[in-house]
């Protein structure tokens, strides 16, 4: 599955679930068990790419700053959320985490208390290749390797979080004490 097919179909089942996390993994499910077993694993492949494309520091904090913390779960929870916002709205916040300060859900959160996350976007193509085959995916050879992560800062550092990530600190951090 190419670049494009694989970002076509999410954003398509954006689309349709009106951006609403889990009905856009549904779609996405449905979607992929309507495809051949191959389509389904190259879909597979190509979501451990962009999952490790996103696994970065950076991207860590805002999730931790947003979702009031985010232990390696979350942090693939929080990543499967945002798939399911399409590729325009991943591509940036991969690029420029701050960004996510600007999506009206984002902001509405830093009231609410809303937390991000759907872990069922994730299982997507698994599940999607069982509904197809009624077998399970065959495991992938070519793994994708996760890059490590050096420059962890301390997510709790509110000075560090109001440098690093000013937008989302903004929202999600106290004002400092004047």
């Amino acid at each position: 599955m190419r670049t494009d097919d694989f970002w076509q179909l999410i954003d398509e089942a954006h689309a349709a679930a009106g951006g609403e996390a889990e009905a856009v993994a549904a779609g996405v499910l449905a979607r992929l068990a309507a495809r051949t077993p191959e389509e389904i694993v190259g879909y597979a492949h190509h979501q451990k790419r962009v999952l490790a494309a996103s696994y970065r520091v950076d991207l860590w904090g805002a999730a931790y700053m947003i979702n009031g913390g985010a232990s390696d779960d979350g942090f693939e929870y929080f990543r499967g959320w945002l798939m399911t916002q399409g590729r325009s709205v991943f591509a940036r916040a991969v690029g420029e985490p701050d960004s996510l300060a600007e999506l009206p859900q984002v902001r509405a959160a830093a009231l609410s208390g809303e937390e991000f996350e759907c872990e069922s976007m994730l299982g997507a193509p698994w599940d999607a290749y069982l509904k197809a085959t009624a077998t399970d995916m065959p495991t992938d050879p070519d793994p994708v390797p996760v890059p490590d992560l050096n420059e962890f800062w301390d997510f709790d550092d509110e000075e560090e979080a109001r440098r690093r990530l000013p937008k989302l600190a903004a929202l999600f951090v106290e004002p400092p004490a004047e």
